[in-house]
């Protein structure tokens, strides 16, 4: 599928770095380069400039937007223009190459790049092909629980602001001040975040959006969900500690059916202090069982409402392969706060 005009940058940057993750191993930084104002129109009206930097890369994204692709000799007069002025690699991005307009690139020593499928960067010695057998390269660490709770609180908050202080925001999510500081360290090494301190106050500032952040994230966020099991509720079972998840929480925010029996998430304190009070799980949803989740974190991100916050929903939800959970995540993802 070609890019175009209907496709948005975040989505395609995110494409690009899922892609560059999945076959180098990295992550790297994709955002808007300044000079794309002073481009002249028959360049700035043909690609759309990102730059993309990790550790000595430093190079432009032409992202092809047209609907239609002009002739090979043509672009190519237009990259080397681009190149020129920008005094940086340039690498053309694409939704799809024929098989001879890929030879002919790399005849021309033409990097490029179709999410997903190729990569051709002849001045770093990378050329990928789809028909290439790949060595899966090493998944990236997730973030810890805590870690990944204070960031999805972060960009859950209204009004969105770019920089805040952790120390509070933790102290509500139930963390140490130990536990905050290697939250802090990892947002920080994973690229995420930037850490200001002025005396002994740290803020932690993203130069991204929320929606940039949050598409950035990705490879690094997991489900919440530690296990499942059915079982009657506990007296003293209440909001905010429980929670409407699964696929309860997914149909008040779209138009999916309700569950025969409700789905209920619950943190690792409340699980702690059920298990100490024999919390006895069953072989089957018998009368006046629920479907109980147990969180690595706190499912009350949010101060308010009976469900689980959005972002985390979505992450416990994704890889489910039904087309009418998958057409719910899309309904929610209308829903996020930015």
């Amino acid at each position: 599928m070609r890019l175009s005009e209907t496709t948005s940058l975040p989505a395609i940057e995110n494409a690009v770095r899922l892609y560059l993750h999945e076959v180098l191993g990295i992550l790297p930084t994709i955002q808007a380069w300044p000079g794309s104002e002073t481009l002249p129109y028959y360049l700035h009206d043909t690609f759309a400039v990102r730059h993309l930097t990790w550790q000595d890369w430093s190079l432009l994204l032409a992202i092809d937007m047209r609907p239609g692709r002009q002739g090979l000799a043509f672009m190519r007069g237009q990259l080397d223009a681009l190149r020129q002025q920008a005094g940086l690699p340039v690498v053309y991005v694409s939704g799809a190459l024929a098989s001879y307009e890929r030879k002919r690139l790399i005849e021309h020593h033409m990097p490029f790049l179709v999410p997903g499928n190729q990569l051709y960067l002849p001045d770093l010695g990378i050329d990928l092909r789809e028909y290439f057998i790949r060595r899966p390269a090493p998944r990236a660490a997730a973030l810890s629980p805590a870690t990944q709770a204070l960031l999805l609180a972060a960009l859950l908050r209204t009004p969105w602001h770019s920089e805040w202080q952790p120390a509070g925001m933790m102290q509500a999510l139930g963390y140490t001040a130990m536990t905050l500081s290697r939250a802090v360290r990892e947002l920080e090494a994973a690229g995420l975040c930037l850490v200001r301190t002025e005396g002994r106050t740290r803020w932690l500032h993203i130069d991204r959006g929320a929606a940039d952040t949050w598409a950035y994230a990705q490879p690094l966020l997991r489900s919440p969900i530690r296990r499942r099991c059915w079982a009657r509720p506990l007296p003293g079972w209440t909001a905010p500690q429980v929670r409407l998840t699964g696929l309860s929480a997914l149909s008040r925010h779209s138009m999916l059916a309700e569950p025969q029996w409700p789905v209920y998430a619950v943190g690792p304190a409340l699980w702690k202090t059920a298990a100490q009070a024999g919390f006895t799980p069953l072989p089957e949803p018998l009368p006046g069982a629920v479907e109980w989740e147990f969180w690595t974190y706190t499912p009350a991100l949010t101060p308010d409402g009976d469900t689980v916050d959005p972002l985390s929903l979505t992450l416990s939800l994704q890889d489910r392969t039904d087309e009418r959970v998958q057409l719910g995540l899309e309904a929610l993802t209308r829903q996020f706060p930015w």
